[in-house]
């Protein structure tokens, strides 16, 4: 099974103004089409670990061939983590939260101000490349950072 570039679920300008359409583009067409093409190669010889989810590669890394570890790891995280930013950002979504998740927010953070500050500064607070996480723990929620294409699922 070949890893595929899945299709945006909206257009490329629909994030704008927050995304413009030639960003969207070159990270999509680009960036992402880079990531599966390279993870694809990196799993050309090995038709043991063409059927594996990229979440399942990712996640089990030590259990990689050496000589390709690198390879998933770069191009896996990246293909994955691209993969989930297209399916959580949507047009004309946002405002803030509520329910369960307003709630844990509250609780973990103080307030949701807070959450973003604390979220803004883990973002660029990173040095070079990487990505800022929210994750949840149990019934606490944390920030974390992951330098270049490296995420939770790791």
């Amino acid at each position: 099974m070949a890893h595929e570039l899945p299709s945006l679920p909206y257009d490329f300008d629909a994030l704008a103004p927050h995304i413009d359409e030639q960003t969207m583009r070159i990270h999509h067409g680009k960036h992402h089409a880079a990531y599966v093409a390279k993870l694809n190669a990196a799993l050309e010889a090995h038709p043991d670990l063409q059927g594996k989810s990229v979440d399942e590669l990712i996640a089990n890394l030590d259990a990689l061939p050496d000589g390709i570890r690198g390879a998933v790891r770069n191009n896996g995280g990246g293909h994955s983590n691209h993969t989930l930013f297209w399916q959580v950002m949507a047009p004309n979504a946002g405002g803030a939260p509520t329910g369960q998740i307003a709630d844990a927010i509250a609780g973990s953070f103080g307030s949701v101000d807070s959450f973003k500050e604390q979220f803004a500064a883990a973002a660029v607070g990173r040095f070079g490349s990487g990505w800022a996480w929210l994750v949840a723990n149990g019934n606490s929620l944390s920030i974390e950072s992951s330098p270049n294409q490296d995420g939770p699922v790791m």
